[in-house]
């Protein structure tokens, strides 16, 4: 069942800001929304009709569509365990991320083209960090590729095997790098508040003020599944090849929890750096991308 994936990251979206809004709500000692609270939220949004300034264009209708299409097309090249995913070939991690940054450009210039200074200012910052932690995802998939000799998200997971110390630790740093990148993909903590409202010091959610109904029900919803997307590639590290789906699920379904509660965690006991830091902190995980890569050579014994 090639679709197994696909429908298992949309049933993990439906709760998994949930846990993250629960955890935080744990740790700072209050009672906090139920598990379901953002989805209800989204779910009423989606209800609205959007209203468009007559500053914009067709640019800023359209780009909302885009970019949920843009995260759903690439969920489908995600497997799940020995199950590839709806779309498969050599190279596939490539096109993968790619997809993302149309949905991302579409977000940006949807951005600019609502005439506000403050919205461009969060369009730049927006532009810059994806900029910034894209050489991390390559470095990390390519050093992966590099130790299965497969190019694809689907032969790259089936064919990793955890059977030393250091292919576990392979394992950690690419799911920690893994976790930080989703982090800045998805403007949160340190880089981002989403509880912040100072225009100042906002990045994503300065950029959709003018955003309404519809169109901002379906913008925070692909935050849920941006995260999920991310989980389902740290869970795919961790299927066992030669399982059953009814053994890999529970797996799957428990590494998104975790994820979840991790990120809930680092929002509770991390503050939001300032904007000069980011770009160090984006770079720092590049560092451990090739700390993958060169321990991946160490694996294969080349040498320079």
């Amino acid at each position: 069942m090639p679709g197994l994936g696909l429908i298992l990251i949309i049933a993990t979206s439906f709760f998994f800001t949930g846990i993250v809004i629960r955890t935080k709500s744990i740790f700072s000692g209050r009672k906090g929304p139920g598990i379901f609270q953002p989805m209800k939220d989204i779910w009423r949004l989606l209800r609205k009709e959007s209203v468009y300034s007559r500053t914009t264009s067709f640019i800023f209708k359209i780009a909302p569509d885009i970019y949920f299409a843009s995260v759903l097309i690439s969920i489908m090249f995600i497997p799940f365990g020995n199950q590839k995913g709806i779309l498969s070939f050599n190279g596939d991690f490539v096109l993968f991320a790619y997809l993302l940054a149309v949905g991302k450009f579409f977000s940006i210039i949807s951005a600019l083209d609502t005439g506000s200074s403050f919205e461009g200012m969060g369009a730049s910052r927006e532009a810059l960090y994806s900029l910034l932690a894209e050489p991390a995802f390559f470095i990390l998939m390519g050093s992966l590729a590099l130790l299965t000799g497969f190019t694809s998200f689907a032969d790259i997971f089936t064919s990793i095997h955890f059977g030393s110390y250091i292919s576990y630790a392979i394992g950690t740093l690419a799911s920690f790098v893994l976790i930080l990148i989703a982090m800045i993909e998805n403007s949160r903590m340190p880089v981002d508040d989403p509880n912040t409202h100072l225009e100042l010091t906002m990045i994503h959610e300065v950029m959709i003020l003018d955003n309404s109904g519809f169109d901002l029900g379906l913008i925070f919803y692909v935050t849920n599944l941006k995260f999920a997307m991310y989980g389902a590639i740290i869970a795919n590290l961790f299927l066992t090849p030669g399982n059953e789906w009814y053994f890999s699920m529970p797996i799957f379904i428990s590494v998104q929890i975790l994820f979840a509660i991790v990120v809930g965690t680092l929002e509770s006991f991390m503050a939001r750096f300032r904007m000069s830091h980011n770009p160090q902190f984006i770079f720092t995980i590049t560092s451990v991308s090739l700390l993958i890569f060169f321990t991946a050579l160490l694996i294969l014994g080349i040498y320079f």
